[in-house]
C-alpha cells in the first residue's frame, strides 16, 4: 500500500488580482499566496509520508522575473529530497519549454518529462509506471495522448497530462483529448492539470482535475486544494481532496426585496459576509457583492451609490479579514420612483430618452478612453488569456445599464434641486 500527492497549476509567484487598491490589504500575504499555498502542499506530503508527488503543469506562471522563482523551488524539492520522496512533473502552457527562458539545475528526486515525445518513468519499489509528456509551447492543440504507450498490465499506470480534456469553459483548448482515448490505455490513474476548479471525471480508471493550489482571482472561489491518492494491491482505494489556500475568494449575492431601508440592507450584507467567512475557515476572504433584485429602494440605492459602497466596505472591515473585491449593484424598480413628473412633463419625457438608449460597446469604453491607451500599451502576450479592458456581453449589459441609472439619478436629483 502506498500513497501520492496529485497537484496542478501551481502557477509560482503569480499575483492575486483585485486587491490592490487597499491601502491595510496585506500585500505581503497577497503577494506570497502562491509560495504559502505551495508550502502547504510540502508540508502534507511530508506529513502523510507520501510515495512520490505528481505536478500536472503550469508550476511557474510564466518566464521567472528573476532566480529567487527557481531557487525557491529547489530549495522545497530538497526537503522532499530528503525525505525520499521523488517529485514527477510536466510543463504546460504557462511554463512550457518556449517560455521558461532561465533554468536552475533541478535536485535529482525531481523529474520533469521531455517535450519531443513521452517519458515513463519506473518506480520498482511500488510498482508503479508514470507516463507523461510536457508543453513544447504554450499553445499545443495536438491531441498528445494518441503518444502514450499502453499500460503495462503488470504495473500500476499513471498518466500525467497538462490538457483542456474536451474543453472547458474559461480555458484554452489545449491538448484536447478525449476520455475515451484516455480509457483506451489502460491507466489506473490519470492525473491532469489546466483547469482550476476541481473536477473527477471519471472513476474507472480515475480520471481527476485537482484545481489549482490557490485561488487568484475572483473567478477562482472556494477552496483550492490537491488529491490525496491511496493505493493497496493495485488498486485505487481512495481519492481525497485536501485543501492548501491560504487566502479564499468568494461571490456573496443578496436579494434586497425585502428591505425597507438601507440599514437593513447593510445587516443582510454582513450575514452574507459573515455565512462565507465562517466557510473559509479562519483563511482572510475577498468578496464580491451582488446586491441583485427588485426593490422599492433601487432609485435611493444610485442616487447614494458613492456612500453605499463605502458602508459595504465599512461592514466588511468590522468583520476582520474581509475585503471587497468589487460591488456590483444589478437593483431594479418595482414601482414608479418618487419625484418622477406628470406622464407629459420635460422630466418625464428625459427620463423616459434615457430608458430607450442603446449605448453601444464603444460608447461606453470611450467614457475612459485611458483603458484603450493603456491597453495599447500592453504586451501582446498579457491579453492572450482575455483582454481585462473588454468586457463579456454580461458585463456590457451591466455597464449599459448602470450609465443609464446613474444618468437618471442625476436628472431626477438635479429636479429635486430646482
Amino acid at each position: 500500500m502506498f500513497t501520492f500527492l496529485h497537484a496542478a497549476d501551481i502557477h509560482l509567484d503569480s499575483p492575486l488580482r483585485g486587491l490592490e487598491a487597499y491601502q491595510d490589504a496585506p500585500l505581503e500575504q497577497i503577494r506570497l499566496a502562491a509560495r504559502r499555498a505551495f508550502d502547504n502542499l510540502v508540508e502534507l506530503a511530508l506529513d502523510e509520508k507520501v510515495a512520490f508527488v505528481l505536478l500536472a503543469g503550469d508550476l511557474y506562471d510564466g518566464d521567472w522575473k528573476d532566480y529567487n522563482t527557481g531557487i525557491y523551488f529547489v530549495n522545497r524539492m530538497g526537503r522532499l529530497r530528503e525525505a525520499g520522496i521523488p517529485v514527477i512533473m510536466v510543463s504546460g502552457n504557462h511554463d512550457a519549454a518556449s517560455q521558461i527562458t532561465k533554468s536552475l539545475k533541478l535536485p535529482d528526486n525531481v523529474t520533469l518529462f521531455p517535450h519531443r515525445s513521452v517519458g515513463t518513468l519506473l518506480l520498482d519499489q511500488y510498482g508503479v509506471a508514470i507516463h507523461g509528456q510536457s508543453f513544447s509551447s504554450r499553445s499545443v492543440m495536438d491531441d498528445l495522448v494518441r503518444n502514450f504507450p499502453q499500460g503495462d498490465p503488470a504495473l500500476f499506470n499513471i498518466g500525467l497530462l497538462h490538457t483542456s480534456l474536451n474543453g472547458r469553459p474559461g480555458h484554452e483548448p489545449y491538448a484536447p483529448c478525449t476520455l475515451d482515448a484516455l480509457r483506451s490505455k489502460g491507466y489506473h490513474y490519470w492525473a491532469l492539470g489546466h483547469i482550476h476548479q476541481r473536477e473527477e471525471i471519471c472513476r474507472d480508471p480515475w480520471v481527476v482535475f485537482p484545481g489549482n493550489i490557490q485561488g487568484r482571482h475572483i473567478r477562482e472561489t472556494g477552496q483550492k486544494g490537491c488529491t490525496l491518492v491511496s493505493v493497496d494491491e493495485g488498486r485505487v482505494i481512495s481519492v481525497e481532496e485536501r485543501e492548501l489556500d491560504v487566502l479564499r475568494w468568494a461571490v456573496c449575492q443578496v436579494d434586497p426585496a425585502q428591505c425597507d431601508s438601507t440599514g437593513s440592507l447593510y445587516d443582510l450584507v454582513r450575514e452574507s459576509f459573515e455565512d462565507e467567512r465562517a466557510k473559509a475557515d479562519g483563511r482572510p476572504l475577498a468578496v464580491r457583492l451582488i446586491v441583485e433584485g427588485v426593490t422599492a429602494l433601487h432609485v435611493e440605492f444610485h442616487e447614494n451609490a458613492l456612500q453605499l459602497r463605502e458602508e459595504f466596505r465599512s461592514v466588511a472591515a468590522a468583520l476582520g479579514d474581509v475585503w471587497i473585491e468589487d460591488i456590483v449593484m444589478k437593483t431594479r424598480k418595482n414601482t414608479e420612483p418618487v419625484g418622477r413628473g406628470a406622464d407629459d412633463s420635460p422630466v418625464e419625457a428625459l427620463l423616459k430618452s434615457v430608458e430607450a438608449l442603446q449605448l453601444e460597446e464603444s460608447t461606453i469604453l470611450g467614457l475612459v478612453p485611458e483603458f484603450e491607451k493603456l491597453r495599447s500599451k500592453l504586451p501582446s502576450e498579457l491579453l492572450s488569456d482575455g483582454d481585462p479592458f473588454r468586457p463579456d456581453e454580461d458585463e456590457l449589459s451591466l455597464l449599459r445599464e448602470e450609465v443609464k441609472e446613474l444618468l437618471m439619478a442625476k436628472i431626477a436629483g438635479g429636479r429635486h434641486e430646482n
